[in-house]
């Protein structure tokens, strides 16, 4: 197998990345794609109780363990095989347990801080940020937090204010400069994911031909 395509998807948090990764990964042959999330990459914080879990600042760069995404990330650019982390949400830490990732032909890199940090940038082939609107992303947030996380909605709201908005103002918006390519409104915008995944067949195509 040639060497792997790396496609980061960056954007605030509701802004759709995951939406976009869902789209093309259903578009693409499984045994083509695999996705790294940064997500799972928050650092151990087995070392703290559960309630000074709760007060870490989830969306700083000091938040993730991007030595061990970067490792990951340039092993399975070397084509070998990975043990990612599993993060729990709901108890604010990684679990015990790993998951096995190969290399494949396209890997997807997703994530709030991937375009932030020079490291990921720099191990990306195509890089795609996704420019939502703040209201619309803290609706999708407050939706996703109580619905699945079981979050009420003040916490959501605290959160945000305190945490997730002076977040994406001082390194996700800035970051957006790195993009090759901006995508609006997120997975509402069905033209620029349609563009995206006939790129992605086109690449695949190539390389399954050389």
């Amino acid at each position: 197998m040639r060497q792997p395509i790396f496609i980061g998807v960056c954007g605030g948090s509701g802004s759709g990345k995951t939406t976009i990764v869902n789209r093309i990964n259903s578009e693409v042959p499984e045994k083509s794609i695999s996705i790294m999330e940064h997500d799972a990459y928050y650092k151990d914080q087995s070392h703290l109780t559960y309630e000074q879990r709760c007060k870490t600042n989830y969306d700083h760069p000091f938040a993730f363990d991007t030595d061990l995404f970067v490792e990951h990330i340039k092993e399975l650019k070397k084509g070998s095989t990975i043990q990612k982390p599993i993060y729990d949400y709901g108890i604010h830490n990684r679990t015990k347990e790993t998951i096995i990732s190969e290399p494949k032909e396209i890997i997807i890199v997703e994530g709030l801080l991937i375009f932030y940090e020079e490291r990921i940038r720099e191990l990306l082939d195509i890089k795609i940020f996704v420019d939502t609107d703040a209201d619309i992303r803290i609706l999708r947030r407050i939706v996703r937090d109580m619905n699945e996380r079981k979050r009420s909605l003040d916490s959501v709201i605290n959160q945000y204010m305190s945490t997730v908005r002076p977040a994406h103002e001082q390194f996700i918006e800035p970051s957006k400069k790195y993009a090759d390519i901006i995508v609006t409104e997120g997975g509402n915008n069905l033209v620029a994911v349609d563009l995206m995944v006939t790129k992605i067949k086109s690449l695949l195509e190539h390389a399954y031909r050389a």
